[in-house]
């Protein structure tokens, strides 16, 4: 755990829609759920960034996505955070401009590509909970969430399901989309509780 995530969070907290923080911190635990992954696999190049950079970037990753800020998203993270005191270093806040495909990005860690194939995959994962009766995290099953996003294109529109998917690739993160999916929606039920779910 970084040292001051308490600090971050409550900024995150201060300056997003409820909905958006707890995106933030669904996003968090799939970095750190990915991250975990990954290292058990062995996948963790030396140079890669740390865990607490991850979960970090994935935490404040969308800080500027409100107000007068929104429209400049990702690119006004570190002004936002100027605002109460907080800063990242240049390796978070390129993680975090990663997320957004539209940037001219250099995606050369697996950080960067965890935080762009999960952004939107938190999205459809609320969502089928949400159809749910129990509308409860922990009642959803890999098997439904799979279902949904391979042949209900119509649901959780917003995902950028091509992103997601990107996760298979060898080149890129090398987890197959059903353990990708696995990992985010454990990683999402293990914080249910701060999420409403």
């Amino acid at each position: 755990m970084f040292p001051d995530r308490q600090k971050y969070l409550e900024a995150v907290k201060a300056n997003l829609e409820p909905n958006i923080f707890n995106h933030s911190l669904a996003l968090e635990a799939c970095m750190g759920g990915i991250y975990d992954f990954l290292l058990s696999q062995n996948q963790l190049l030396l140079d890669e960034p740390s865990r607490d950079d991850w979960t970090l970037a994935g935490l404040i990753h969308d800080i500027d996505f409100a107000g007068d800020t929104k429209e400049s998203h990702p690119l006004k993270t570190k002004e936002v955070l100027v605002k109460y005191g907080l800063e990242v270093s240049p390796v978070i806040h390129e993680i975090i401009l990663a997320h957004d495909g539209r940037q001219q990005n250099v995606y050369d860690s697996k950080a960067k590509w965890a935080i762009f194939c999960a952004d939107s995959l938190t999205g459809l994962i609320m969502a089928v909970a949400f159809v749910y009766p129990s509308r409860k995290l922990a009642d959803v099953k890999v098997s439904s969430v799979v279902k949904r996003f391979l042949k209900e294109p119509k649901f959780a529109a917003g995902t950028r399901r091509d992103e997601v998917a990107l996760c298979a690739d060898a080149d890129k993160l090398d987890i197959p989309l059903e353990k990708f999916i696995e990992i985010c929606l454990t990683s999402m039920q293990s914080i249910a509780g701060d999420i409403g779910l």
